[in-house]
């Protein structure tokens, strides 16, 4: 029993109770401080780990196109293809830009170049000789002939200029469905970012949800979600998307996410910023279209709304001098 009461005496006094007060504290100090550090190493093992089983999985995956001698690039080897390389079109009618033209149009792979330049050759061909044919023997209209040498001539002018018109009107409407539904996808955007997700996550949220707005713009965030998956610098990925639409709203994002990425400022600012400067943008143009109309108007009115006002003022006056005349 004294032995009880001594313990007791003990655990109560008052320098035992503050010595185990100050362990207790020292130990949980100790803990906070040293937490933070447990913590990291376990994130940096678990990091090292996802990028090594990555370098695997490419390893294999190289290894196993080696050994199979196949290769993921594709190839024409179309007819078309066959006709081009035999008479050596892309160094006849060279068009250094014509690869970065069919990328925007939406036109991407090896056979789109060569569709185009055997359209190129053989389009003025076809008109101009339809052309001469149809002047010389079906019906000449009564054209003299220089006049018809003109007609072959122009209808030659219009097949070979044809492809180029054409392949501009597709980069026209590409990019004109692109940023209609631009700067909505970028405040989708900094939502997402916003909300905690990456970068890459949001370009592949967004292009799941605004492609029934713009299917070419969900079409380009899902081709710059697998570029930021899988190109070694990440910069190129937004370039490649700059350079893809060719419009200045686009390359301002791209250099803002770059630099962002780069000097580690917030991706929300820049996001913010740069939707409200397209959004701008575009009601900009959209005034630009509206104060065109009156000059486009013009003609229209001038060949079709003056002489039926002509006819309807003129009309009685004409009636009543032809019956006094009579």
């Amino acid at each position: 029993m004294n032995n009880f009461d001594s313990l007791v005496a003990q655990i109560v006094d008052p320098a035992f109770l503050a010595a185990v007060f100050a362990a207790v504290a020292t130990f949980a100090t100790v803990l906070t401080i040293a937490a933070p550090a447990f913590g990291n190493s376990k994130l940096e093992a678990r990091l090292k780990g996802v990028s090594n089983r990555r370098e695997e999985l490419r390893r294999k995956s190289r290894a196993a196109l080696a050994t199979e001698k196949k290769t993921i690039r594709k190839r024409d080897t179309s007819m078309v293809k066959k006709f081009v390389d035999l008479l050596d079109l892309q160094k006849m009618l060279a068009d250094p830009n014509v690869a970065k033209k069919l990328v925007q149009a939406g036109l991407r792979g090896p056979k789109p170049v060569s569709m185009f330049y055997f359209f190129r050759f053989s389009t003025p061909l076809v008109l101009g000789i339809g052309a001469f044919a149809y002047l010389w023997f079906v019906n000449d209209h009564n054209l003299e002939i220089q006049k018809k040498i003109g007609a072959v001539v122009f209808a030659f002018a219009a097949g070979f200029y044809g492809p180029n018109l054409y392949l501009e009107n597709l980069i026209t409407k590409r990019k004109g469905s692109i940023m209609r539904a631009f700067p909505d996808s970028l405040d989708m955007m900094l939502i997402c970012v916003e909300s905690g997700m990456s970068i890459e996550m949001a370009f592949a949220r967004v292009g799941e949800e605004i492609g029934t707005a713009s299917a070419e713009l969900a079409e380009e965030l899902a081709l710059t979600t697998a570029e930021l998956s899988y190109l070694a610098d990440r910069r190129m990925a937004y370039y490649n998307l700059a350079e893809r639409t060719n419009h200045p709203g686009v390359k301002g994002v791209a250099t803002a996410l770059v630099q962002a990425e780069k000097y580690g400022t917030p991706m929300g600012n820049a996001l913010r910023t740069m939707a409200k400067e397209n959004r701008e943008m575009r009601i900009t143009e959209a005034e630009k279209k509206a104060a065109s109309l009156p000059a486009k108007l013009t003609v229209p009115m001038i060949v079709f709304f003056l002489p039926v006002l002509f006819l309807v003022i003129l009309g009685p006056a004409f009636i009543k001098i032809k019956a006094m005349e009579s």
